[in-house]
């Protein structure tokens, strides 16, 4: 394997679009694979994202031809469990972040998804890929299962016999298929995933952030709850919006025939209407 990634250099890059930040993955010279400095930066980066309110929507992606060649081989040797542990539970830090914010975030995809990297991708609200992109679960190259949430996000997005062959086999899933397995959400030309994937973010940046945090939330929930529980908290969480900014917008837009500018306080809607 390379080098690793000179110290000058930071394992993580950000940059703001609008409302929309991109985090990257910086270790392009080992195919932005995941040590544990890259999970650190990682999920402090999606948290820092996820406080900043002037952020409604993040994109992940890798610096290089490739998104993220999975766990940094290199770095691993034989542990015992507590030592196992940590190290395990610095990778699931990163999902955690992910599910928790409300706000969406995006995978873009080039080159390929291996490992944790197909964990990673798996784990976020849309993945966009290059069509000549590849997915692979490979843990089992190396002796072990999977981590970073893959048990729960693949099976939820291919269900458990496709999982199952992925995660037993690992084989490589060309995008088009992954596409048509629900892998991935959206395809776009080599090299503008992305520019693609940047469009769909700032879509979705522009829409009702406490709606889409609802429905991000009890995506996640669903299949642990009963069908009542679901119409329960359904409710709850209509009643709440109803009496949000972003629902009496959405509906003086509509009067007004109008586009609505969501995430607006009432407060900044009226000096907004001053100026």
């Amino acid at each position: 394997m390379s080098d690793p990634t000179p110290t000058d250099e930071p394992v993580i890059r950000t940059e703001d679009r609008g409302a929309v930040r991109i985090i990257t993955l910086n270790r392009p010279q080992v195919r932005n694979a995941i040590d544990i400095p890259l999970r650190l930066a990682l999920r402090d980066a999606i948290e820092t994202a996820d406080a900043d309110a002037a952020v409604r929507a993040v994109v992940l992606t890798g610096a290089g031809p490739i998104f993220c060649s999975g766990g940094d081989i290199s770095t691993m040797h034989r542990m015992d469990a507590v030592a196992g542990t940590a190290r395990a539970e610095l990778a699931q830090a990163v999902i955690r972040a992910i599910w928790r914010t409300p706000k969406p975030v995006l995978a873009a995809v080039e080159g390929g998804a291996y490992g944790a990297g197909a964990s990673l991708a798996a784990a976020c609200d849309r993945v966009v890929a290059a069509s000549d992109a590849r997915f692979a679960t490979t843990f089992t190259n190396v002796g072990l299962a999977g981590d970073m949430g893959i048990f729960a996000s693949l099976p939820r997005r291919i269900g458990i016999p496709r999982a199952r062959q992925m995660l037993t086999l690992g084989i490589r899933v060309p995008a088009q298929q992954a596409l048509e397995w629900g892998l991935v959400d959206a395809l776009a030309e080599p090299g503008a995933a992305l520019q693609a994937a940047l469009a769909d973010a700032e879509r979705l940046a522009a829409g009702p952030p406490q709606a889409l945090g609802v429905i991000k939330q009890m995506l996640a929930a669903t299949l642990s709850l009963s069908a009542d529980e679901v119409l329960d908290h359904e409710v709850a969480h209509q009643a709440n919006l109803f009496g949000s900014d972003d629902f009496a917008e959405g509906v003086s837009a509509f009067r007004e025939k109008r586009r609505p500018v969501f995430g607006q306080t009432s407060q900044q809607h009226n000096q907004g209407e001053r100026a």
